[in-house]
């Protein structure tokens, strides 16, 4: 399985509706939202998509999906980059709940991983994907979040 990083800095794209769309998540089961991506020759649907928040603590992975789209070009302010859609399956509100920091992510076989991409939608490292996959549900799991994937 690929899997890809989505970066999300507050302090350059507020998520005004984050609390209402965790509780879309929680109450539907459903939630999709789309993405910019750099690696937009390679993303497939089906890959695993997780968030990061960078910028301010704390930082960390924070959601987690599916890629459900191709992506497909855009542009915003005259400048030209592509998207994929992700379908949700877990996403917390890092002010209000633990999220999976940064210091976890940069101990062991993780730390090889750029966990801080300048870029979003960068591939993670393909032998790095199934430890990464384990530690989320296991971060999940002892945060009494088993129910939301």
């Amino acid at each position: 399985m690929k899997a890809y990083l989505f970066g999300w800095n507050p302090t350059k794209w507020e998520w005004p509706g984050l609390d209402e769309d965790i509780k879309k998540l929680r109450t539907t089961g459903q939630l999709e939202d789309n993405w910019a991506v750099i690696s937009h020759k390679a993303i497939r649907p089906g890959d695993r998509a997780y968030i990061v928040r960078l910028g301010v603590e704390p930082r960390g992975i924070f959601a987690s999906g599916t890629i459900s789209s191709e992506a497909y070009p855009a542009f915003r302010d005259g400048r030209h980059y592509y998207r994929i859609k992700i379908t949700l399956d877990v996403l917390l509100n890092p002010t209000k709940e633990s999220i999976l920091s940064l210091d976890i992510l940069k101990t062991g076989n993780l730390a090889v991983q750029n966990w801080t991409p300048q870029a979003s939608g960068i591939s993670i490292k393909p032998q790095l994907v199934e430890e990464l996959e384990a530690v989320w549900l296991d971060f999940l799991a002892n945060n009494g979040k088993v129910e939301l994937f």
